[in-house]
């Protein structure tokens, strides 16, 4: 059987994958395991139940999941904050916020609607681990807990989980937003509240797109996968800049008063160079992943800052940055982490301090990015070939070698094999779009020619 748990938690297409019935398994599966640990003992001294804070996108599948999932827990003995819709990061923030024991969300982030997902949070709202998430699943086929009387959980509505939020984020900035005209893209997901209200006590002068939704238009031509709409309001409303958020709100882009995108790398590499300035960049070192910009290397270099990368993923960057105590780190789409104020990817927190290096500097967005050069880069997928062969075949070895000589350090290549499919990722940067064109797919019919299936 596949695992059940990808990348980021369970998701499928909900009422077929992602039913009611599985929704309910995981919980209590997910009450059984992530119950225990240092605090349980404590807990059961004082006679309290567990708390879990459960939120959601505003996807219309999430109502009934939410329903599913807060059944399960209570069932298990778990009492249930309610903290309706908000974004994933809001939900990691309450949970360390109260001290809950674990938390549930409910969201397939850049998804269409009729997709949704479940993703759990530890204890201080950290992402679970493979091995832990992997007790869960093995506890689906388990005697779940099942209380009675007293001893089963309560289902209460968590008043006051976005003021709570709000005021966290509010806290976190540095200096003011007035003199700034954003125009905001909230996908018609989780930020659409939130957002606007934290950009406009913070100072800033807003103008909303993407911020209606109906259950049903979640990321539908809007938010961080969908540009065109957010440059063009700006460029309508002579905004100073955009910003877009996804589904969950876990993500941030951006695009210029000229309706240029400022993409993950360009975000970093601004408040790698704030957040130094202030002495806030711990061991003045930026973690990304192997797929950022060599611009953002070079620009990181040329400030004396440390790159580390990693394997794709956030969540390899957030282990990157636990395990050495570092402050920021993210990923070209726009998951940046910056441990000081959250635990995970914070497309609001984000947006904020995005936009308060705006005012602190009087510099437009644009002028801020321009401290890296975005080198052209092209990444092409080669399907159907036997991608286990790749690392052992010289003749790869050989091809990837000889474009690296020919760029010299003036462009990067990578070659990845897929985890899941018969795939290789070819991506190549270059001084100029058509050098990593014509590389990227030589190097293709390369590993279409080594590597038959």
């Amino acid at each position: 059987m596949p695992r059940l748990f990808g990348t980021d938690g369970v998701r499928g297409l909900a009422n077929r994958e992602l039913t009611a019935d599985l929704a309910l398994g995981l919980a209590q599966a997910a009450a059984a395991v992530l119950t225990k640990g240092h605090h349980a003992e404590e807990r059961a001294a004082s006679g309290r139940r567990p708390v879990a804070v459960v939120a959601r996108d505003p996807r219309i599948s999430g109502e009934f999941l939410t329903a599913a999932v807060s059944a399960g827990l209570a069932s298990s003995g778990v009492d249930v904050l309610d903290a309706g819709v908000l974004p994933t990061p809001a939900a990691a923030f309450l949970i360390a916020d109260i001290g809950a024991d674990f938390g549930v969300m409910l969201s397939a982030s850049h998804n269409p609607a009729p997709d949704n997902g479940i993703k759990f949070f530890a204890f201080g709202g950290t992402k679970l681990p493979d091995e832990v998430e992997d007790r869960i699943e093995d506890y689906l086929h388990k005697e779940v807990l099942l209380p009675t009387g007293g001893d089963v959980g309560r289902i209460r509505r968590f008043a006051d989980a976005e003021d709570r939020y709000v005021l966290h984020l509010l806290s976190t900035l540095p200096n003011r937003l007035e003199g700034i005209h954003v125009v905001l893209d909230c996908a018609h997901g989780a930020a659409s509240g939130v957002s606007p209200e934290v950009f406009t006590m913070a100072g800033a002068t807003v103008t909303l797109i993407g911020a209606d939704p109906d259950g049903m238009n979640i990321n539908d031509g809007v938010g961080s996968t969908h540009l065109d709409n957010l440059a063009k309001a700006v460029l309508e409303h002579g905004a100073d800049v955009g910003i877009a958020h996804d589904g969950d709100a876990d993500r941030c882009l951006a695009v210029d008063h000229e309706g240029n995108i400022i993409d993950g790398d360009q975000i970093m590499a601004i408040l790698a160079l704030a957040m130094k300035e202030r002495g806030h960049l711990t061991k003045d070192t930026l973690v990304a992943t192997v797929m950022s910009n060599l611009g953002l290397r070079k620009a990181m270099a040329a400030n004396d800052i440390t790159m580390v990368e990693t394997k794709v993923g956030d969540r390899y960057v957030l282990e990157e940055l636990n395990a050495d105590k570092l402050a920021l780190g993210g990923e070209q789409s726009g998951h940046v982490i910056m441990t000081e104020y959250a635990t995970t990817g914070d497309g609001v927190l984000t947006g904020l301090h995005l936009v308060a290096e705006m005012a602190r500097t009087g510099k437009s967005i644009a002028e801020l990015a321009s401290v890296m050069t975005v080198f052209p880069q092209i990444l092409v997928n080669v399907r159907g070939v036997n991608h286990t062969a790749m690392h052992g075949d010289e003749g790869i070895a050989e091809a990837v070698r000889a474009a690296e000589a020919e760029l010299g350090d003036t462009g990067r290549v990578l070659l990845r094999p897929s985890g899941t499919e018969p795939m290789v990722r070819v991506m190549v940067e270059a001084a100029d779009q058509a050098t990593a064109d014509r590389l990227a797919h030589s190097l293709a019919d390369v590993v279409r020619e080594r590597l038959p299936l």
